[in-house]
């Protein structure tokens, strides 16, 4: 059980798991956004070009089953759907936005200049005779 708390508390204390959890935070009002947008900007004058109709409500009702009369009517809420592909549609395109933006930064940073190699020792050994062949001359 204890292995099982240290591997825990390793992965809680990553940056990675940090990061996410960041993420998912800043994502989820995020969304929040996008649906206020959707519903709040885009849908209001969709819904005036076709007749002052709010997308949440349309539906499309079932006849009553006749072998239950009794039953509560089913409804297809296929407006709603709509409503939710299209938030869907606008929070992908934005985190697509996002991240070329974040890819475009991480290309316009300069390369960390590279360290000089070291020579291997047996060119450490071929330059030092190359050296005394030249003093010997």
């Amino acid at each position: 059980m204890g292995k099982i708390i240290q591997e825990f508390k390793d992965f809680a204390v990553k940056g990675n798991a940090i990061d996410m959890a960041v993420g998912v935070i800043i994502g989820g009002a995020f969304g929040k956004i996008v649906s206020s947008i959707v519903d709040d900007i885009i849908m209001p004058p969709i819904g005036w070009l076709i007749g002052g109709v709010d997308f949440k409500e349309l539906s499309l009702t079932l006849p009553v089953n006749p072998l239950n009369e009794s039953a509560e009517p089913v409804s297809i809420n296929w407006g709603n759907f709509v409503q939710e592909t299209l938030n869907f549609i606008i929070i992908a395109f934005c985190v697509f936005l996002l991240v070329k933006l974040i890819n475009n930064f991480k290309k316009n940073e300069a390369p960390a200049p590279k360290a000089p190699v070291e020579p291997s020792s047996e060119e450490k050994l071929l330059t030092e005779i190359r050296d005394l062949l030249k003093e010997k001359n």
